[in-house]
């Protein structure tokens, strides 16, 4: 079965394509959707531009599409790259990398359902510390891009996600109640190298902007490397 991968180049939506590929999926395509509203309710924001750059990292063509961001409307724009998806490529499935947001799982099903498409949530529910245990140590280079929540600290913006971050973040979730893995949007990531990767992003300048008690890492120059 040919299938599409939903694409926001962080964590999730990567190792959502790692596991695709481990079952053994025929990955046909990756899809993005850029939002103009940096509060969308379904689409990643921080460094979005990159998607381009990581397909060419990975050897998979990638649909990219805008959308003005507005909640519900956004959906109709997802819906047509989709059907571009299966017009181009033509697959029968989409995989997402949702975790635990039950409104953005039901709203991607609604429209694969529509469309005659099977829905694989390769994600979803997995135990957080479990799923990033198995993301570091299955050699994934992801970075931390964006911090919004109580706890956090401009020292965090472009930090590694490793084993050490993984317990530290543990700390911050029984201090303050932070999702483990961010899926409240307490943390975003971009992810720069892992078993996916025929090459390796390399960011050669980036800059972080801190606003009282938030922030992002922003990527503002990058190239692919030889691994």
């Amino acid at each position: 079965m040919k299938v599409a991968v939903l694409f926001s180049g962080g964590k999730d939506s990567v190792f959502a394509l790692h596991r695709a590929i481990e079952q053994g999926r025929d990955i046909a395509v990756l899809v993005a959707i850029k939002s103009e509203n940096p509060y969308s309710y379904m689409f990643h924001i921080p460094n979005i531009d990159m998607v381009k750059l990581q397909a060419k990292a990975i050897g998979i063509p990638i649909i990219f599409r805008k959308t003005k961001g507005i909640k519900e409307k956004e959906l109709k724009d997802l819906e047509l790259a989709l059907k571009k998806a299966m017009r181009d490529y033509k697959i029968e499935g989409v995989v997402s990398g949702a975790v635990a947001s039950q409104y953005q799982r039901f709203r991607i099903e609604a429209i694969c359902s529509d469309l005659g498409l099977r829905s694989l949530a390769l994600l979803w529910h997995l135990d957080p510390e479990i799923y990033l245990t198995e993301l570091i140590k299955a050699g994934f280079k992801v970075i931390i891009t964006s911090v919004s929540a109580h706890g956090f600290d401009e020292s965090w913006l472009g930090r590694e996600l490793n084993t050490e971050t993984l317990e530290k973040l543990k700390l911050m979730h029984q201090r303050y109640g932070i999702h483990l893995s961010g899926e409240g949007g307490e943390f975003e990531t971009i992810v720069l190298d892992g078993p996916v990767f025929k090459k390796k992003i390399e960011i050669q300048e980036a800059e972080k902007i801190w606003k009282g008690d938030h922030g992002q890492y922003v990527i503002k120059k990058a190239k692919l490397v030889k691994k």
